[in-house]
């Protein structure tokens, strides 16, 4: 799960690309931005997850496939960055692969639309992984005492940030490096008391091949995929980047491998002390595997720490990500109202009551529901249409040039789209509905929007 430090920059870098932007990034910066992005509150809250969609160590599986897909789907990216290296990310790849046509109106503002969703659904993960950890103090808390702490967070968020903000870079900062350690501490902690027999304890017919285990390895590949988000991140400052067709993709590459490794020896080390049979019904493996390797004061230590990290992740989200659709609406490709700033406080009040009351909302479900909601929302509007928009240029829009092309082209292009479409189908009814439903919203809501502010539609 990202933390959006380069989301919170984007806005920043939006106005300096109109004077002309400064190529500052290298390829250490840019990894680092990446995985500062990537490694949040996720696999503290995810790993549950993981081991009970396969029902078994195997879930390993699901991180292995994740890390396929992310790199490949990285190659997406990195193409389309190399090519189009300003400010935006996808927004901005959409847009200018269909500039010539009738797509290149509408698959922005899709985008924006999408985002007015999934941006709060991943800001409701970090509250509901909040309130798992006050589990930890508050035993027997229950669905209802897990709901009040998530609107109680999420109101705080919102209070927080409705007035002027000058700076918020520290949060970040400290987010990435207090979450850096607790991983290597649960990582060195977990390795020193391995046990290969408790670690790779399989159930009966573990590995064998049927319709649940493909429907188990989807569910698990998107989990791992929530906890991967961000290894794009540095596509969207990539006007800053210095030589972008060399750096974008390498960056991309050593950020998945890296934290792919993290996050594998992360859920190793649990699995080792806390066997997987427990660990899957757990909502605070992270206190539960230090107290039993340690302490309770290790546990209490470490809790503190998951739920600081959680409340900086989503004052962070709901900052960086309340200023996607006020810049778009500002720019005069989405709905007026957001943005507007608010008198006294410059800020984009409107953006930020929606995305923070949609993130409460949100928090209502179940963090495996919000996930799946989170990942089928974005795959239909975002993913799979990079891959055509990939396509596209290749085969239409011979003038623009593409400095990096992606190695055994199409392949990875392929593997991705496989990958996501995967994701999608295996998600279940319910959140193929939503996320089909979001699509078709967003076409009606694109009509209206073109009906009555006609002038703007046609600059998007």
């Amino acid at each position: 799960m990202s933390t959006l430090a380069g989301i919170l920059g984007n806005n920043h870098e939006n106005i300096k690309e109109k004077y002309g932007l400064v190529r500052g990034f290298g390829l250490l910066q840019a990894t680092a931005l990446n995985m500062s992005n990537m490694v949040g509150v996720g696999p503290f809250i995810t790993i549950p997850l993981i081991i009970a969609s396969m029902g078994g160590p195997q879930c390993m599986l699901g991180w292995l496939v994740g890390g396929v897909l992310a790199l490949c789907d990285g190659l997406v990216w990195s193409e389309l960055a190399a090519a189009m290296p300003g400010t935006g990310g996808t927004y901005l790849y959409l847009r200018e692969a269909f500039r010539k046509t009738q797509l290149g109106g509408i698959l922005p503002f899709l985008f924006i639309w999408q985002f007015i969703f999934s941006g709060p659904l991943e800001i409701a993960s970090g509250y509901i992984g909040f309130a798992q950890y006050v589990g930890y103090f508050w035993r027997g808390m229950g669905p209802t005492g897990t709901r009040l702490v998530s609107l109680a967070l999420g109101t705080l968020v919102i209070l927080l940030l409705y007035r002027r903000i000058n700076a918020v870079g520290r949060l970040t900062v400290v987010l990435w490096v207090g979450m850096l350690i607790t991983v290597l501490w649960v990582i060195s902690s977990g390795l020193s008391h391995f046990n290969p027999r408790v670690v790779f304890d399989f159930p009966p017919n573990a590995f064998k091949f049927s319709l649940g285990f493909v429907m188990g390895l989807g569910h698990a590949m998107g989990i791992a995929m929530y906890d991967f988000l961000g290894y794009y991140d540095i596509c969207y400052v990539g006007g800053e980047v210095r030589n972008p067709e060399r750096v974008i993709p390498r960056a991309i590459i050593y950020s998945v491998i890296a934290v792919g490794a993290i996050y594998s020896l992360t859920n190793l080390s649990m699995i080792a002390v806390v066997p997987w049979r427990e660990a899957m019904h757990s909502n605070f493996i992270a206190s539960q595997f230090m107290e039993k390797l340690y302490d309770t004061r290790a546990a209490v230590v470490v809790t503190l720490v998951v739920l600081w990290t959680a409340f900086a992740s989503v004052f962070a989200l709901l900052l960086g990500y309340s200023r996607i659709p006020y810049a778009a609406a500002l720019e005069g490709h989405f709905f007026k109202p957001f943005a507007r700033l608010h008198p006294s406080g410059k800020f984009p009040h409107v953006s930020l009551l929606v995305m923070g009351i949609l993130s409460i909302i949100g928090s209502l479900w179940s963090l495996d529901e919000v996930i799946s909601a989170l990942l089928t929302s974005r795959i239909l509007i975002q993913f799979l249409t990079q891959v055509f928009a990939l396509q596209y240029l290749r085969k239409h829009r011979s003038e623009i040039i593409l400095p990096f092309r992606m190695w055994l082209y199409p392949l990875p292009s392929i593997i991705a789209f496989v990958g996501w479409a995967c994701i999608f189908a295996t998600s279940g009814w319910k959140f193929v509905g939503f996320g089909l439903l979001t699509l078709v919203a967003g076409v009606i809501a694109y009509g209206i929007w073109t009906r009555f502010s006609p002038g703007e539609s046609q600059t998007a």
